[in-house]
């Protein structure tokens, strides 16, 4: 099977060649080699999608289980630069597979496409068949799986509850899969003969995951890790842009990650008063100097005092008709004092997964400019959500580990917000229409700070910006 002919099978594969997957076909290499079991993107400057035509052969011949087996690939691209959670542990990988399976079946749900995971993965052992729809899925009636009868009372409720919402029209979130999932194998793996110790546990683990096949190159250090905005800087572009034109499941992807759910966290905040001054310097800019405000400026201004120097004011010139003596005279005299100016600003800080690792200094360096900033802070994600600075102080953080901008232009017309600053690393999703007008009428400034920072999203739309990385 020739190079050339394995890409045009797989940019037939898509549905009319589109999904602009042409751009993308035309910076990648595709390569034939039995160096990766099944299939892995190599994220270099000059990126790579490594096939094993073997594989491809036996498991993904037909047009839609190799659509199904790239959209996997190309997802684990994506995702591979989140810092949500590390892959490293069998168990890691194995819940990235899991919820990326969910996605593209979502994507594409007829049968002849979910047949790639139903003939891979057997429905007759757990936890392989987590990886693939539950038995009847395609027919929208769901029947439990094999595999998870065989299962003690108590774990088969709760393995089959995570099987159906890995498959349901809400899908299910990152943090679901890896806080249940894990704990889940991990109580089906102990041994039931009751003589093992903890020290044993993991090695249970790892060998009740060892038969699983899962797609992709997990161990190679250049496959489908972290920096791929970095590494490959025009693939990645040219990726995201494609994502964001497939069938979108009720989740969909507008920055870097795929969760619908509002999850509530405590961040311990941190102060960095290096952040601050560059903080404080973009939310004057934002602020401006027109209007009242409690941003300072110095300005000269008149103050009435008395004075023994005759004037023309009205009073004096009553009194001395009526024959008084006026000793003291009504005067004015110039100085120079600091006044309130400008607006306060509306803070809208990026909590999505990407986040994550910046949200404390971040909490900080707010507080540190709470006396430039209006006293709601605007979280957001896909979501926007209000808290006080008292709550920012405690710690609170709501979020859906998304990311969308629409939410923000519709939370700033809601509010009438004209003076903005979004704290985020930009992967915001690029707005459009209705939502582009309303941000650029806005005065509107942007602060970077994260692993990796894209500043193309907002470009168009922003007055004022600073990278709080330098």
């Amino acid at each position: 099977m020739a190079t050339s002919n394995l890409s045009e099978r797989i940019l037939n594969a898509f549905p009319s060649g589109s999904y602009s997957l042409s751009a993308f076909l035309r910076l990648l290499d595709i390569v034939e080699t039995d160096s990766v079991p099944t299939a892995a993107v190599e994220c270099r400057v000059q990126p790579k999608l490594l096939i094993n035509p073997s594989f491809v052969s036996k498991h993904a011949a037909t047009p839609e289980k190799l659509l199904m087996l790239v959209m996997h690939e190309l997802h684990h691209v994506l995702l591979g630069h989140t810092t949500l959670f590390p892959r490293m542990t069998p168990v890691q990988n194995f819940v990235f597979d899991a919820v990326i399976n969910g996605i593209v079946c979502r994507m594409f749900p007829r049968a002849d496409y979910t047949a790639m995971f139903e003939d891979l993965y057997s429905e007759d052992h757990f936890p392989m068949c987590l990886l693939a729809p539950p038995p009847g899925w395609t027919e929208n009636i769901t029947r439990m799986a094999n595999g998870i009868r065989k299962l003690p009372l108590d774990h088969r409720t709760r393995a089959h509850e995570v099987h159906r919402a890995l498959y349901s029209d809400g899908g299910a979130s990152y943090q679901e899969v890896y806080e249940l999932l894990p704990k889940l194998i991990k109580k089906c793996a102990e041994p039931t003969r009751g003589e093992s110790q903890n020290t044993d546990e993991n090695h249970e683990l790892d060998a009740l995951l060892q038969d699983v096949p899962l797609l992709g190159g997990h161990e190679h250090d250049d496959l489908q890790e972290g920096g791929l905005d970095q590494k490959s800087p025009v693939l990645f572009d040219v990726v995201r842009s494609a994502v964001e034109q497939w069938p979108q499941p009720p989740d969909p992807i507008r920055g870097r990650s795929l969760a619908d759910v509002l999850k509530q966290k405590a961040v311990q905040f941190e102060r960095r008063p290096s952040k601050r001054q560059q903080l404080r310097q973009l939310i004057r800019k934002v602020a401006g100097q027109a209007g009242r405000g409690v941003t300072r400026e110095v300005r000269t201004e008149a103050m009435t005092v008395p004075t023994p120097i005759p004037t023309m004011a009205r009073r004096s010139l009553v009194l001395q008709a009526l024959g008084q003596q006026v000793l003291l005279h009504p005067g004015s005299v110039n100085w120079r004092r600091r006044v309130a100016a400008g607006q306060r600003v509306h803070v809208y800080l990026d909590v999505s997964g990407s986040m994550k690792a910046v949200l404390k200094p971040l909490y900080g360096a707010i507080l540190d400019c709470k006396d430039l900033v209006d006293p709601t802070v605007h979280l957001f994600s896909t979501k926007v959500v209000d808290i006080t600075l008292a709550e920012l102080r405690a710690g609170k953080c709501f979020s859906t580990y998304g990311t969308d901008i629409h939410c923000v232009s519709n939370h700033m017309e809601k509010h009438r917000v004209r003076h903005a600053l979004l704290i985020t690393d930009g992967y915001v999703g690029e707005p459009k229409g209705e939502h582009r007008r309303r941000l650029a009428k806005a005065r509107l400034g942007v602060a970077y700070l994260g692993h990796g920072i894209c500043e193309t999203d907002l470009k168009d739309v922003t007055r004022h910006s600073a990278n709080l990385n330098n």
